[in-house]
């Protein structure tokens, strides 16, 4: 078995990506975005043998300022960029349960040895479909299902697969003469940022939610991996969407829709022309994610009205080092003034990140 950290520059990267089907938040460009965001370090690991291949982007996180004050051990935790990157996988490895399981305990013993105590990932829906057969049942969670539209449809079935009132909005939006269209979202940064944190202000969305406009400006020289769909109608933008494009996979990145047309429902006309957009571009998939916190809440709802596919979403979580990942946790509790045993049975992971200050 060979391992190897990859840095962002590293040619191995795209080498490697070129052997495996990935997805918009593998690519390096993107990691590095997150990187920039997040105040961290990005990597891959990369395990091979034979034709086998197991590739995960991550960020590397400092743990010293989560304890202000208080003496802490140099000490990292790693997590996935934003969105869905998971693990990549060969068709020999995704097959291979052995080779997969010895894998991540190699990921677990090399991050180790970098002092990194924890690992979080959000697996990818589609890309990692039925890992949870082959994963140790204590490592990962099915939190809940995302919705996606199957691109390899005809138009009318695709149609077809589209809810009653879904249907009779976008109609309207017809009518009335709306337009969705794609456009360079280079010269419409602004517009989609107004639209974008008026609507997270509207729905009390957490700060997790809202990014700083180098974010937006990064992306903005992603080329063809970002789009913007944008929804005119009657002299102005009244609706916005980025939608990333990559190997096959279209994902609804971000969205917003200005307060004053809610009632009209543009987002819903925006996401039926992006899905027609996708097919006609050769696409097999358009990924609309899940509900916030990937509860079946009324977000699920609305896009669970454009399809009737569905995939499980999960989550990875990696004790790597016990007793840094213990230490973490008393100095956690120790700051909220609440048990150890409270934090470490709670569902946010890792704990020591977890708890209200």
């Amino acid at each position: 078995m060979n391992i190897q950290i990859i840095d962002i520059a590293s040619n191995l990267w795209i080498e490697t990506l070129q052997k495996l089907p990935y997805d918009f938040y593998h690519v390096p460009e993107y990691v590095y975005i997150e990187s920039k965001r997040t105040h961290s370090i990005p990597e891959a690991i990369l395990i091979t043998e034979d034709d086998k291949i197991f590739f995960l982007p991550y960020l590397v996180r400092s743990c010293e300022d989560l304890f202000e004050g208080l003496a802490t051990p140099e000490v990292f935790d790693i997590v996935s960029p934003y969105g869905y990157p998971g693990i990549l996988l060969s068709e020999a490895a995704a097959t291979s349960p052995e080779f997969i399981n010895l894998a991540i305990e190699q990921l677990k013993s090399t991050l180790s040895a970098k002092n990194v105590c924890s690992g979080f990932f959000r697996l990818h829906p589609i890309l990692n479909d039925g890992l949870n057969k082959v994963l140790p049942p204590d490592v990962y969670k099915v939190l809940g299902d995302t919705v996606s539209v199957n691109l390899e449809l005809s138009e009318a079935e695709i149609w077809q697969q589209t809810r009653n009132d879904h249907r009779q909005k976008i109609n309207w939006c017809k009518r009335a003469g709306m337009v969705a269209k794609m456009v360079p979202f280079a010269q419409y940064i602004d517009e989609f940022v107004e639209i974008y944190e008026e609507t997270m202000n509207r729905v009390g969305a957490n700060n997790g939610y809202y990014f700083d406009y180098d974010y937006y400006l990064h992306l903005s020289k992603l080329g063809e991996l970002i789009h913007l769909c944008i929804v005119e109608w009657e002299g102005q933008i009244i609706c916005a969407s980025l939608i990333a494009e990559c190997c096959g996979i279209v994902q609804y990145h971000l969205s917003g829709t200005r307060n004053q047309f809610l009632k009209q429902a543009p987002n819903k006309f925006m996401l039926d022309y992006v899905r027609y957009w996708g097919k006609e571009r050769g696409n097999k998939a358009l990924h609309l994610g899940g509900g916030v916190g990937s509860a079946k809440d009324s977000l699920y709802e609305f896009k669970a009205g454009f399809s009737k596919q569905r995939h499980s979403f999960m989550t990875l979580s990696l004790v790597i080092d016990e007793e840094k990942y213990r230490y973490l946790v008393e100095l956690r509790a120790k700051v909220l003034n609440t048990p150890v045993e409270d934090l470490l049975q709670s569902n946010f992971f890792p704990a020591y990140r977890g708890g209200r200050s």
